[in-house]
């Protein structure tokens, strides 16, 4: 797998799984990559390190930061892919093969996401 296609399915998988969030979640009080009402400035209490502002109903926004390790595997018999190492992210590869080539690569981003208040 050539660089172009690994960069090209990592983001597809990336916004499947950003989308197939929001749609499991549907909740007005959580989402994932909500509408920013206010953003922080770096002189704000709390600055960039803790939240990145507040959502459309006044819920923290948050960033969660994902670094995961990513397997490319190559083979005579094998039908590339892309893995993840320890089971997070996977799009695996199939048969035997005798001659195989594989790289790992690390994929680090970050999905903004606002979480439920404790009902009062």
């Amino acid at each position: 797998m050539n660089l172009k296609q690994f960069v090209s399915e990592s983001l597809v998988e990336i916004i499947e799984g950003i989308t197939d969030a929001q749609a499991r979640i549907a909740s007005e009080d959580a989402q994932v990559v909500p509408n920013v009402s206010n953003l922080f400035t770096k002189s704000q209490s709390g600055g960039t390190n803790l939240a990145l502002g507040w959502d459309s109903n006044g819920n923290l926004i948050h960033i969660l930061e994902f670094d995961v390790a990513v397997t490319a595997t190559e083979g005579t018999e094998t039908k590339g892919g892309i893995g993840v190492v320890a089971g997070m992210f996977a799009v695996g590869s199939q048969g035997r093969s005798e001659e195989m080539s594989q790289s790992i690569s690390r994929l680090k981003f970050r999905v903004p996401i606002s979480f439920p208040r404790h009902p009062s």
